[in-house]
């Protein structure tokens, strides 16, 4: 019978061995030596390490393509067309790329690893991105898992950003995250202060960014930032609208009323904000005013399950429900544009009736953050 110490010998060694193994790999094997990247028919070049993702290898060339999954392959916003040396579609891109993309030659680039030299486009307007050091100035509850922090803008000291669009947080290296990575969140401030932004996350189990910004980082300490990014914005038109969002889906609305106010539009505008239960409510008083400003403005609050012992008077049930209720009493419904913000299967549901009652895809408008 083999002893304990021996047994532990044992099995460190082959841990060793294995270890070995990956560091060869990573340095012999995976090691693709100096790559060329031509972007925009060599409006900027950059020779880099091969082996890693493009979208990784773009962000530490300062090059900042949107990304709300932080390249894990999940939200499809990470596209770039590929001239020549991407490699092979892999079949986690597919799920993102319709036909005509496809066709083009648009990739995910946190999926194309560079292994040659490799062309590519990207849209101009992302070579214009900027990384921002900001200070965190105050972090508020909002409610149990939700937290609101307001961040001043360091170098640059101003940030341009159109109403519904988000920046990207950079959660350093701490104990237990051994890189850097990049989360997505929506700007809910009011841009009429461009030296500032607020941004509204919730917790995710586990999730490397909250985690950070959650438990590590305190008010007066410094972060990173880049942006803005994002095509949710309120379009230039005058047709009546439908807002639906859920937990902290409310932020990109919430930015895009203040600029309603700012502005003075005067569109015909309801708002639907779900949530779970009533400790889930949040900032209800808050944007309950804008019914005062805004000039025909309705906020209706739904809760899916108030507790037994609540004192919820409000609507319940499923958001998508009381929406539906909506459009089924709402003349000339197809005239609308719906604005939509939350979790995947919400939009898609949202989306889905939006077409069962005639209002035209290309007229919603959503971000989707998985």
């Amino acid at each position: 019978m083999i002893s304990p110490i021996v047994a532990v010998v044992i099995i460190s060694s082959i841990g060793g061995f294995l270890a070995a193994i990956l560091v060869f790999a990573e340095r012999v094997i995976s090691n693709y030596g100096e790559v060329k990247i031509n972007i925009n028919n060599g409006e900027k070049k950059s020779i880099v390490r091969g082996g890693a993702s493009l979208l990784e290898t773009l962000v530490a060339e300062k090059l900042f393509i949107p990304s709300a999954c932080g390249g894990r392959g999940t939200c499809g916003y990470c596209k770039v067309k590929v001239l020549e040396g991407g490699g092979s579609l892999l079949p986690t891109e597919e799920p993102f790329l319709d036909k005509t993309e496809r066709t083009q030659g648009y990739r995910l680039s946190c999926q194309v690893k560079l292994r040659q030299d490799i062309s590519i486009e990207i849209p101009a307007e992302l070579l214009t991105i900027h990384e921002y050091a900001c200070r965190c100035e105050r972090i508020k509850d909002l409610t149990y898992d939700i937290k609101e922090f307001a961040l001043k803008l360091i170098d640059p000291k101003e940030i341009k950003y159109i109403p519904g669009q988000y920046v990207q947080v950079l959660a350093p290296v701490y104990e237990g995250n051994p890189e850097e990575v990049y989360r997505a969140y929506s700007i809910s401030s009011d841009p009429a202060d461009n030296t500032s932004i607020e941004l509204i996350i919730r917790r995710v189990s586990q999730g490397i960014c909250t985690t950070y910004l959650f438990d590590h980082l305190k008010e007066g300490q410094d972060l990173k930032i880049n942006g803005p990014y994002g095509k949710f914005y309120l379009r230039d038109t005058q047709a009546p609208m439908i807002f639906m969002a859920g937990g902290s889906g409310i932020a990109p609305i919430k930015c895009i009323l203040h600029h309603m106010k700012n502005s003075g539009i005067k569109r015909k505008a309801v708002f639907f904000f779900g949530v779970n239960t009533t400790k889930d409510l949040f900032l209800i008083d808050e944007i309950g005013q804008f019914e005062k400003v805004l000039h025909d403005f309705k906020f209706i609050p739904v809760v899916a399950q108030p507790e037994e012992n609540s004192t919820w008077h409000g609507t319940t049930g499923w958001v998508t429900t009381a929406v539906e209720e909506f459009l089924k009493k709402t003349p000339d419904i197809d005239k609308y544009e719906c604005y939509l913000c939350g979790s995947p299967g919400m939009i898609d549901a949202g989306v889905k009736i939006f077409k069962n009652y005639g209002i035209p895809e290309d007229r919603h408008y959503y971000d989707k953050f998985a």
